[in-house]
């Protein structure tokens, strides 16, 4: 189920992660090869990319939401 992006948070590692309609996260690394996310690494990208709607394997599952984000490295 595709689910749009509301808003974004960064992990204990540092990795930004969207949040999603749905209650659920999602990281958003760019790491190529296996992601490339170019947008993900600027302020304007991410802002760019709200409402975008990712697919939420979560949502799938019938999983619960997410735990709230806790405060993580800027």
């Amino acid at each position: 189920m595709e689910q749009p992006i509301v808003g974004y948070h960064r992990d204990d590692e540092g990795h930004w992660v969207a949040e999603l309609a749905c209650g659920h996260h999602q990281h958003v690394r760019h790491q190529p090869p296996w992601a490339e996310r170019p947008w993900v690494t600027t302020e304007v990208g991410r802002r760019s990319r709200l409402g975008l709607a990712l697919p939420c394997v979560k949502c799938d599952r019938g999983e619960p939401r997410d735990a709230p984000p806790r405060h993580a490295p800027p």
